[in-house]
Formats: C-alpha cells, sequence, structure tokens
C-alpha cells in the first residue's frame, strides 16, 4: 500500500499494518527510510517553532534551522536505533519472542504514523504558542504514539493483534 494509505489504516487498526509491514521480508533499508522519513518530518514540524522564536527572540532563523536539521537528521536517528534496540531488550525480558528488527520497524512505524500530530503540534506551538492548547495537542500525540508502539511491539514481539 501507499505510505499515506497505510498512516491513515493505522489510526484504524495499528495490528493490521504493523502485521502487513512484518509479512514483508525483512530489508534494514525499510526500517531505516521509515525512520529517516519520521525524522524529517519532526524537522519540518520544527520550522514553525523556530520561525516564532526567531522573530521573538531576534534571532538568525538560520542558526536554529541548522541546528533543528543536525539534531532531527543526523543525530536523532542515531538515538532512536539506541532506544529500538532498549526496547528490544525489554521485550526479550518479558518474554517476547520478535527479533530486533521487528521491534525497531514496529517502534519506526509508530514515529512515522504519528507524524500528522507531530505537525499539528509545530503549527500550534508556532502560530498559537505556549498554552493549554499546544499541552493538549502534545499530549494526543503521546498517547496516540504509545497506541501505535504497543500495537506494534505485540504484534512484533508476541505475535499478537
Amino acid at each position: 500500500m501507499a505510505l499515506v494509505t497505510d498512516i491513515v489504516a493505522t489510526y484504524r487498526g495499528p495490528g493490521r499494518v504493523i502485521g502487513r509491514l512484518l509479512a514483508a521480508p525483512a530489508h534494514e533499508g525499510r526500517a531505516l527510510a521509515l525512520l529517516m522519513g519520521a525524522c524529517i518530518l519532526v524537522f519540518i514540524s520544527q520550522w514553525p517553532v523556530l520561525a516564532r522564536r526567531a522573530h521573538m527572540e531576534e534571532m538568525d532563523l538560520q542558526m536554529l534551522l541548522g541546528g533543528s536539521l543536525l539534531a532531527w537528521v543526523f543525530i536523532a536517528p542515531l538515538l532512536l536505533y539506541a532506544l529500538a534496540y532498549l526496547a528490544y531488550l525489554v521485550t526479550r525480558v518479558l518474554g517476547g519472542r520478535g527479533d530486533a528488527y521487528s521491534v525497531r520497524l514496529a517502534l519506526f512505524w509508530a514515529l512515522l504514523a504519528s507524524a500528522p500530530l507531530i505537525l499539528l503540534n509545530g503549527l500550534v506551538a508556532g502560530f498559537i504558542g505556549p498554552g493549554a492548547q499546544l499541552q493538549l495537542v502534545g499530549f494526543l500525540w503521546v498517547v496516540v504514539f504509545a497506541w501505535f508502539a504497543i500495537a506494534g511491539l505485540r504484534r512484533a514481539g508476541w505475535g499478537g493483534a
């Protein structure tokens, strides 16, 4: 299926989508592509926030964008790979049978599938600023990401729905 179609389908049933992704032959390039796509979307979500900050604090926008690019496109993927390995170890301790690739794919997909809420969070932070609206959207993102990640880990680690 197409990427956007899979993202929309994940909001209806994350277990089915991750099951379909896991049914395909294991290919680390696919996991890396999902992670890099998610990190690029998070970087894009930072643009309104950084533009607001540059305007309010009279800072150089290009410097802020460069720092965010370095953080989200070069450093975050390395940290997220380490986090995925830690999640793999936790699933093994809890009795999971899945391999490290399956856990990585499930977590990276959860991040990518929750990207629409990350983009919304960036818009709210950039145009409205701090407040109840930003906290609500951030909380909603955390809940949706956790839902996708748990459903994916169940499917990847234990073969459940």
